[in-house]
């Protein structure tokens, strides 16, 4: 019974896509017809105006991170929670802000974007998701000094593209 609805499948999405069957005898002009087909075509060259990014430096911060608990619930700026996602919470920071935050015991870096607030634990400025704590090799340690700099995009720095 499964066979049978693989085949049904394949000749439905067969049907829908379309089929080109090649004489395999020599019939050059219908080879060069196919490969003109998929040849793209010439686009003209255009400037693309891009800014330059700028790390500004925002000092160092203590850091933890959060997870399991949360994952899949709404965060304070509305989305749902993904912890594996390189994001973090802060207290004062405009949401979509994006930091590159670098462990100062190991040199390891990442860019996590603002999407939620916190910490709520005194002494501590930023949480981070498990996934940026994990990419930053405080997963086990689970609080740390970083360095924090937040990232610039030239002129707009309220960037429209998700980041994660």
């Amino acid at each position: 019974m499964k066979s049978i609805l693989i085949v049904l499948l394949t000749l439905t999405i067969g049907g829908l896509v379309g089929f080109t069957v090649i004489n395999n005898a020599n019939n050059t002009e219908n080879d060069r017809i196919l490969v003109e087909e998929f040849v793209p075509e010439t686009v003209k060259e255009s400037t693309v105006n891009t800014s330059p990014v700028n790390y500004i430096n925002r000092g160092t911060m203590k850091a933890s991170w959060y997870g399991p608990k949360f994952h899949g619930k709404l965060t304070a700026n509305g989305e749902i929670y993904n912890q594996m996602a390189l994001t973090a919470a802060h207290k004062s920071l405009k949401f979509g802000t994006l930091l590159k935050v670098t462990n100062t015991k190991n040199g390891r870096s990442v860019i996590v974007r603002i999407n939620d607030r916190g910490p709520y634990i005194a002494g501590r400025d930023l949480d981070l998701s498990k996934g940026a704590a994990i990419e930053l090799g405080l997963l086990r340690r689970g609080v740390a000094r970083v360095k924090i700099e937040e990232v610039s995009l030239g002129d707009n720095n309220n960037p429209t593209v998700m980041v994660n």
